[in-house]
């Protein structure tokens, strides 16, 4: 159960997900404006790379589909982690030189 003041601090509503993060479970709420953030990003970082007109269209389009995929893969990776059955990578791994 997690504490009411929690609650509402961190904007819970029916929704939450876990992550196993070492040998600690990370409870956070699920926003339902993500695809929204997402999607403002997208644009941004495409009209950043020179994209405009009907070829900002096209390429938010090609990336937006690309979200899904690597969003499932990301949460069968946790998945796999989390049963045991691949090893997660630590701090050090990630920013070792």
């Amino acid at each position: 159960m997690i504490p009411e003041e929690y609650f509402s601090i961190l904007g819970f509503n029916n929704k939450a997900e876990c992550i196993l993060q070492e040998n600690s479970i990370v409870i956070r709420p699920i926003r339902d404006n993500v695809s929204e953030d997402i999607s403002e990003y997208i644009l941004a970082e495409l009209v950043e790379e020179g994209y405009s007109g009907q070829e900002l269209i096209t390429k938010f389009k090609e990336t937006r589909r690309k979200i899904r995929p690597a969003v499932e893969n990301l949460l069968s990776e946790a998945d796999d982690i989390a049963k045991g059955l691949k090893k997660s990578s630590t701090l050090e791994d990630v920013f070792k030189h």
